[in-house]
């Protein structure tokens, strides 16, 4: 994103501030996650102290896909710490624990960052572009039809995630954070 010739950069915080980051132009996407492991999480992450409900109304997590290379912690890196689902799970959730703020998901391998939308001011976040994993949801589940809801992964966001690797180089920096939060 660039406006007036110059890249865009978006400053994000946790509930208390002191974590902070910058994440400089487009996101790869915006997506509402409604599959079962996003929606336990959230429901545990919603459970720790002082921690507030990241879920939608109809019970999604809004994620903002971000290349690694592309986020940057500028302070409170000290307050990031992991936790999975189950032990054998690839997947890592990070939690800023100053303010129990869900701050993203990391996919096993991944390039990218799913960086949860609450991590924006109020309103600020980019419009979500497509939902995900709604066939996760239970039968008869009613959705707004103001963006696609498909039942997986589309072929056009894995698209978008290869090009945005291939655009690093094939890259895929390692981040560095404390594991085993127990949640």
């Amino acid at each position: 994103m660039t406006e007036g010739g110059q890249v865009s950069e978006t400053q994000l915080q946790c509930a208390c501030g002191a974590m902070r980051a910058e994440v400089t132009g487009r996101p790869i996407a915006v997506t509402e996650c409604l599959c079962d492991s996003c929606r336990e999480a959230a429901e545990r992450m919603a459970r720790l102290p002082g921690a507030r409900s990241i879920l939608t109304e109809i019970g999604g997590t809004i994620c903002v896909e971000y290349r690694k290379d592309r986020v940057e912690f500028l302070s409170g890196h000290e307050n990031l710490k992991a936790f999975r689902l189950t032990p054998k799970s690839g997947t890592r959730r990070v939690i800023a624990t100053c303010c129990n703020t869900p701050v993203f998901i990391e996919a096993k391998g991944g390039h990218w960052l799913s960086l949860y939308g609450g991590l924006w001011p109020e309103g600020a976040h980019p419009p979500v572009q497509l939902r995900t994993m709604v066939g996760d949801l239970p039968e008869g589940t009613e959705l707004p039809d103001d963006v696609p809801n498909r039942k997986g992964h589309s072929a056009g966001f894995m698209g978008r995630l290869f090009l945005a690797w291939a655009a690093m180089g094939f890259r895929n920096p390692k981040l560095t954070v404390n594991e085993g939060l127990d949640i």
